[in-house]
């Protein structure tokens, strides 16, 4: 693993820093200033001139048309190769998630450096990853953890890491042992150890999450936080939800659990809980500041007022929630109402890659509300989502998120020029212009604590072309017969799952597309 000691010293020149936004939601836009940098930490902002005069020796990077902003957080990311490039269309989620079982998979290095190289070259610095769970062998879980970390670090991005712990309802919506055994006899037999190496204790993932948080702060405490991640709550027990709260409060660890994705687990929690999940979560004393719900399209307006009252945030996967065909998350009501709002780029964006700022622009566009007075989220909105929102949800909060003396340099620059091609009138915010007018891709330099790791648009701190090469030799070789295997059996156990889905949940009447949440009845 590359250490992330920085002790280099360097002033950054600009056009222009956009340090954050300010409490009116307007970008906090400092012209013709620079940072001086010291130790992966920002020590000075003033006016470039002024800087350069007080520290001539120091090196210089930026330049005159450099638009300087802090580096942008992924609240919610899962893996690195797309299901899409590895052959799994995009389908609604019940249907789409069982064929990840048949896909091939490149290793926990290769696959984190992937989308790393996609995170860091469009200015994304901090990850929440959310590792789809332990099995097998505890003897595995540190080896899947450090490869998966290391990349990271070896890379240069930092990381909130998680692991998804779900005990029960693996295939659909009830217990793993009455579906198997409706399944042809050789069948199940394929797929019970499989799903019986998944469920691991819940206690056992309780223990080694504490002994592996206790390791990390002392290994990386600047770049590595950990925190909990039950799946979901229809796979998750009760017991077990409690177990991993409790663990959170006496670890003073942050939770992020997906909630109400789809309709038909708002329908699930209605149906075994009599309630919301939302509720249902608050009955069981598991909602608290330190908890991100991810996705929350599915919400009520009696859900979104106890979230408010909780403090908890909302992680906002927009992409996710139409190429999955799961719905439009009432995000308005959710400003409104002061719920912090982070964004995720979940397994892909929109372009089946994670270029935040095109996740951003997405996010402003899809919230625009008909009417000449509606409430629509301002690009200051969603520059905070992606900042300050986001990094208050990974564990590395106050440290991160903007540009501030004392803070980390995890600094991104895009050039002028690209976003005023050929012009931009000087009556458009600079943090407006930054939304609707970075091409894709568009970091040109990239410090993360002081390292630099983009130049040029390209990562530095790897051979990126090796690993995309390495990638595409092991892809385009021929499936072993494991894989084959895994393949066939994925697509005979797709068939009974589309059953069993299509029987328990009949089709409701047709909803006009558009925000499709509970939002606003009763």
């Amino acid at each position: 693993m590359t250490a992330r000691n920085v002790t280099a010293e360097f002033l950054v020149r600009s056009r222009a820093v956009i340090t954050g936004v300010d409490k009116n939601l307007e970008g906090e836009v400092h012209e013709g200033a620079g940072l001086l940098v010291r130790n992966g930490v920002i020590e000075a902002i003033a006016p470039f001139e002024d800087l350069k005069s007080t520290h001539p020796e120091l090196p210089l990077e930026g330049s005159p048309e450099a638009v300087v902003f802090p580096g942008l957080v992924n609240g919610h990311h899962h893996s690195g190769l797309t299901p899409f490039q590895l052959g799994v269309p995009y389908g609604p989620l019940e249907t789409w998630l069982p064929q990840f079982r048949g896909m091939r998979y490149v290793g926990h290095r290769l696959d984190t450096l992937y989308s790393a190289i996609e995170m860091l070259e469009s200015g994304t610095t901090t990850v929440q990853h959310i590792h789809p769970g332990l099995s097998g062998d505890a003897g595995n879980w540190s080896d899947l953890s450090d490869k998966v970390i290391g990349a990271y670090i070896e890379i240069g991005m930092r990381v909130s890491f998680s692991f998804m712990i779900r005990n029960r309802n693996q295939l659909v919506h009830e217990d793993d042992a009455p579906f198997l055994a409706r399944l042809p006899e050789e069948e199940a037999a394929y797929w019970q150890p499989r799903l019986a190496a998944t469920r691991t204790p819940v206690g056992d993932c309780m223990d080694w999450f504490e002994a592996q948080k206790r390791s990390w702060q002392q290994r990386d405490p600047d770049g590595v936080a950990w925190q909990l991640a039950p799946a979901n709550l229809h796979w998750c027990t009760d017991e077990a939800l409690v177990a991993i709260f409790d663990m959170a409060r006496r670890t003073g660890s942050k939770v992020h659990m997906h909630l109400v994705e789809t309709r038909y687990q708002a329908e699930y929690a209605k149906r075994h809980h009599g309630k919301s999940a939302v509720r249902h979560l608050s009955d069981l004393g598991c909602l608290g500041s330190n908890l991100t719900l991810g996705h929350g399209i599915w919400v009520d307006d009696r859900d979104l007022d106890l979230i408010a009252e909780c403090g908890c945030s909302i992680c906002h996967n927009a992409s996710s929630g139409l190429r999955l065909a799961s719905g439009v998350a009432p995000v308005n009501d959710m400003l409104k109402r002061g719920v912090p709002v982070c964004l995720g780029i979940d397994q892909a964006g929109i372009n089946d890659d994670r270029d935040m700022l095109q996740e951003m622009r997405l996010v402003w566009a899809l919230h625009r509300e008909p009417g000449l007075t509606a409430f629509r989220p301002s690009a200051g909105h969603v520059f905070r989502m992606s900042t300050e929102h986001g990094a208050a949800t990974t564990g590395f909060e106050g440290r991160i998120g903007r540009l501030e003396v004392g803070r980390a340099a995890d600094i991104v620059m895009v050039d002028w020029r690209d976003i005023a091609r050929p012009f931009i009138d000087e009556r458009i915010p600079l943090i407006d212009a930054l939304l609707q007018r970075t091409r894709r891709m568009a970091a040109d330099t990239v410090f993360v604590g002081g390292r630099k790791v983009v130049s040029g648009g390209k990562v530095m701190s790897i051979d990126r072309q090796a690993v995309f090469d390495e990638i595409s030799d092991f892809l385009a070789s021929s499936l072993s017969s494991d894989e084959q295997l895994a393949r066939e059996r994925t697509g005979q156990l797709l068939h009974h799952i589309t059953a069993w889905f299509e029987a328990a949940y009949p089709e409701a009447p047709r909803q006009p597309y558009g925000f499709n949440s509970v939002s606003g009845q009763t």
